[in-house]
């Protein structure tokens, strides 16, 4: 099947995409230090980026006319600044929001299906209206904007549209949902609304993947079985003091069903630490130390042995502690390039191009690529099924 990749960054979501079985007819971004990192793997033969066709430049001059082949998949994850938690919430205001190329695209290829993820906060309150207009510009692409038309026109054009029931020509069924990476296996606790839609014309019945992972099966295996700290060889005096954690492991009745949430301890343990051994550590690429890192209220890094917290991008450096380890003993340090990669679910020998702040960048950006296959591969199965 064949997709195409819009605002791909260093290719989490795309990898993921690759993975469950699709064919890029398309990759495209306009940041050069994205496109470097695949560029890079591509030179290095790095499967599935070796056959990523790469587009360096922005997606609104991307002629979708000159792809001649059905396009069964749209996917990607516009920009999401101008909705992040940590950014000034500007939504259509801000120039960095690229839904509207993200409609144009399903407008001109008509695929079968998109895919497309954003941060949580554009879930928040304060854009209800403009995700429900991102919505229904998605579920009929057809109907855009008039010249200089305000958004909140248009928005009553769609509603009006919306509500008389009978649709003319291209219209999807659309559905949002807010995903935690944590429950399908990333050692981090990421969460990303993902809005997904078919075409109408297939009948499609979907849901999003059930949950494989989850936080009481962890807790389970590290307070009523201890056999997490078994498998890991820690021994009682290295485990952390037990919390609220072994309190809610204790009232646990049964067995959890689904397997238990990854850590960070999960994720990195085979690495050595780059502040305590750095000399073996930098026989792995990308993995050196960073230094700087300190603890204060609020940002107190990730703790070992649970997931991660959301690995941030940042601007000038990386502010805060979600990019940091917090050791048993209370101790942090930042974590390696390449442990972010790990926790991020990214393939251990892909490389990422440019420093240490523009490599976490890419990273902080990024889908796990493990969630963004699991959201393809449910897709892909409903696909096929409509063949």
């Amino acid at each position: 099947m064949k997709s195409v990749e819009l605002f791909v960054g260093a290719g989490g979501l795309g990898i993921g995409v690759s993975q469950a079985g699709f064919e890029p007819l398309a990759v495209v971004d306009w940041d050069r230090w994205a496109c470097d990192t695949i560029r890079q793997n591509k030179e290095r033969g790095l499967s599935p980026l070796d056959k990523w066709p790469l587009t360096e430049g922005d997606v609104s001059l991307f002629d979708f006319k000159k792809l001649r082949e059905t396009v069964d998949l749209v996917t990607g994850g516009p920009p999401c600044q101008p909705f992040s938690l940590g950014g000034q919430h500007r939504a259509f205001l801000d120039k960095r929001d690229m839904f509207p190329q993200a409609v144009r695209a399903v407008r001109e290829l008509k695929p079968r299906a998109f895919v497309f993820e954003n941060v949580k906060g554009l879930t928040r309150s304060t854009f209800a209206n403009y995700l429900e207009y991102i919505r229904l510009q998605l579920r009929h692409p057809d109907l855009g904007t008039h010249k200089r038309e305000p958004w909140l026109d248009h928005l009553a054009r769609l509603e009006d549209y919306e509500t008389r029931g009978q649709h003319d020509g291209l219209h999807y069924n659309v559905v949002m949902r807010v995903l935690n990476a944590a429950d399908y296996g990333v050692p981090q606790k990421r969460e990303r609304v993902f809005i997904v839609g078919f075409r109408s014309d297939l009948g499609v019945e979907w849901h999003f993947p059930t949950p494989t992972h989850s936080h009481d099966a962890l807790l389970w295996w590290q307070y009523r079985t201890n056999l997490y700290w078994d498998l890991h060889r820690v021994a009682k005096k290295d485990r952390p003091t037990p919390g609220r954690g072994a309190a809610r492991a204790a009232l646990l009745r049964k067995f959890p069903q689904l397997e238990p949430w990854q850590t960070v301890r999960d994720a990195i343990a085979d690495l050595p630490d780059p502040e305590l051994m750095p000399g073996v550590a930098s026989r792995h690429h990308d993995h050196k130390l960073q230094p700087g890192a300190r603890s204060y209220p609020g940002h107190t890094g990730s703790p070992l042995d649970e997931p991660a917290k959301t690995l941030k991008a940042g601007v000038h450096g990386v502010p805060g502690g979600e990019n940091m380890l917090r050791r048993a003993d209370g101790s942090v340090r930042y974590f390696s390039v390449r442990e972010s990669a790990r926790l991020q679910t990214f393939p251990d020998n892909m490389i990422f191009h440019g420093s240490w702040t523009e490599a976490m960048r890419q990273l902080g950006n990024a889908v796990p690529c493990r969630l963004g296959a699991a959201v393809a591969t449910q897709v892909r199965d409903c696909l096929i099924q409509t063949s």
